[in-house]
């Protein structure tokens, strides 16, 4: 708990950027009562409706939650959808100079039907084809402005075409020359592009449909020859409810089990671990510390409905809680992973 706090009680002075897909999201909640009679379908009676932000944009909400300063690259259409994702943005704190307004293409919109805690449907106004040369134009100068004085770049991928190619190349040419670690969230059309990433976090099924294989993150030496093959300094695997497992070049595989919470819903999960990683590598933590962080930042996030973010009050209390309880049980936070 004490090393927790002594990174993050220094978040102020930390500031990530964050280059990706960024995206609206709404909610529309209420409760079921009966089936409807024209189809099969859960009939829900509206009480409220809210709005957020979620992808790329939902990490930098959450980079802010935790007390740090963040800056967001990205698109978002010519839309009334777009002024208010660039609105709330403003609002939470999130730096906005680096969004480029697309008239071609709509903002992302996702929007969530729930019934009490349950989602009954998404619905998603979208387009997910490569943004133009114009706007790749554009974005390129966006990153180098951002990424003079940053402590941190995370490239967040939805596929829904901000990072192409040439997008994702001039964030790693000038992460390394500004000497910034990157911090890769990815999705499975460019997984394989990019390579001298310093931390890549895929979730476990992105990695197996990747590699054509299942996920091993008990063995060590699966777990190097899959950070070898995606050529990142650090490979992450979130494991849902199993937690987290870190391979570091030449340093083997720790295992990073998840806490005994309460999941009341996971979207946007990884968007939070891949904040939380990000704000303590700005401020030169250890990745270990930093996925520790994350570990716990992820199970206070799973207890909220939809997607949340998570301050670093509400972060140094559900640790001290963990804390005590481990104390209790004698259980341990990590462990590392042998080769087999």
């Amino acid at each position: 708990m004490g090393r927790i706090r002594g990174i993050l009680d220094r978040s102020e002075q930390a500031r990530v950027l964050v280059v990706g897909d960024l995206m609206l999201d709404r909610y529309v909640s209420g409760s079921v009562t009966r089936i409807s009679p024209e189809s099969p379908v859960p009939v829900v009676q509206v009480d409220k409706e809210w709005g957020g932000v979620g992808g790329a944009a939902n990490v930098a909400a959450n980079v802010v939650a935790l007390g740090a300063r963040c800056d967001v690259v990205g698109c978002v259409g010519s839309d009334d959808a777009g002024r208010e994702l660039r609105e709330r943005l403003d609002a939470l704190g999130v730096g906005t100079e680096g969004l480029v307004e697309t008239g071609e293409r709509p903002t992302t919109v996702k929007t969530r039907v729930l019934a009490g805690h349950q989602q009954v449907v998404r619905i998603d106004r979208e387009q997910t084809e490569d943004v133009s040369p114009e706007a790749v134009r554009l974005l390129r100068p966006e990153i180098r402005r951002g990424l003079a004085g940053c402590g941190a770049v995370v490239l967040e991928d939805y596929d829904k075409g901000v990072l192409v190619p040439e997008v994702i190349q001039q964030a790693l040419d000038g992460a390394y020359a500004e000497g910034v670690p990157l911090i890769v969230d990815p999705k499975r059309r460019r997984f394989f592009g990019y390579g001298s990433a310093t931390v890549f976090k895929p979730n476990a099924k992105e990695l197996e449909d990747a590699l054509g294989e299942p996920v091993r993150p008990e063995d060590g030496v699966w777990m190097e020859r899959a950070r070898a093959r995606l050529d990142c300094e650090f490979l992450l695997v979130t494991l849902g409810g199993r937690g987290m497992a870190l391979c570091s070049a030449g340093q083997g595989t720790t295992l990073f089990p998840a806490s005994d919470q309460a999941v009341f819903d996971v979207s946007g999960a990884g968007d939070t671990v891949t904040a939380a990683v990000a704000v303590a590598v700005a401020l030169s933590a250890s990745m270990p510390d930093a996925v520790a962080i994350a570990n716990q930042v992820a199970a206070v996030q799973v207890s909220k409905a939809g997607v949340a973010t998570v301050t670093r009050a509400e972060l140094y209390e559900h640790a001290s809680t963990f804390m005590a309880a481990r104390e209790v049980g004698g259980a341990g936070e990590s462990g590392s992973a042998g080769a087999s």
